[in-house]
């Protein structure tokens, strides 16, 4: 059996007398594409935020490839690549200005950065447009900029939330190749989403939430 790349065991998160997560028990292994699968409000984005650290669980424990969260937290989080739903990426800014600055957050420069930004630039299919303002972009293309930054540092885990929302059917297609070619390259894949035929096509197994809980994997 491969190697466990993420690991939650117990998680939880409350706020006040309301818990939007309960109680989560996942184990996603090396070279997966695990869907997280659910309606709006199942808890899907309160449990990835707790397993990247950019919210803080109020219960249970999380490892990344084998690195507690909560005891080492910088090891842990250098490990994963997060693609928020919302855009992260200057759209005053090139794709190639957006990765360079992306890229020298995680201490890439030189010959490392241009070769980093030129394998992100190929794997969302935007090589030709890497010197044109975001903001000219379309939604779908924008999406996959917000994907190449997520992975400039080439994660051991990339965790993508509702990466198609509001894309068209091309758009869609071209985010579905760059993820089964990171996958290919040995990438863990966490991919949310409340689409079900986006996670039939794509992932080896899923998990479905619903108020706050896994009801099936």
């Amino acid at each position: 059996m491969s190697e466990a790349v993420l690991e939650l065991t117990g998680l939880g998160k409350d706020y006040g007398t309301r818990s939007a997560v309960k109680s989560v028990d996942l184990v996603v292994r090396q070279g997966e594409i695990f869907g997280l699968l659910g309606p709006n409000g199942a808890g899907k984005t309160t449990t990835i935020s707790c397993a990247c650290g950019v919210i803080l669980s109020t219960r249970g424990t999380v490892k990344i490839a084998g690195h507690d969260l909560a005891r080492e937290p910088f090891a842990a989080k250098a490990m994963i690549g997060l693609v928020p739903q919302d855009l992260a990426i200057y759209e005053d800014l090139t794709p190639q200005q957006n990765l360079v600055f992306f890229g020298q957050l995680y201490k890439l420069e030189g010959e490392e950065l241009a070769k980093r930004i030129d394998w992100v630039l190929g794997i969302a299919e935007l090589a030709d447009r890497r010197n044109d303002l975001v903001k000219s972009f379309s939604g779908g293309m924008k999406r996959r900029v917000n994907l190449a930054v997520g992975v400039i540092h080439k994660p051991r885990l990339l965790i993508l939330d509702e990466p198609t929302v509001g894309v068209d059917p091309q758009s869609r297609r071209h985010i579905f190749d760059s993820i089964r070619k990171l996958r290919d390259g040995g990438m863990t894949i966490i991919y949310t989403t409340h689409y079900m035929e986006e996670v039939e096509e794509l992932c080896d197994r899923i998990a479905i939430m619903d108020a706050g809980q896994v009801i099936a994997c």
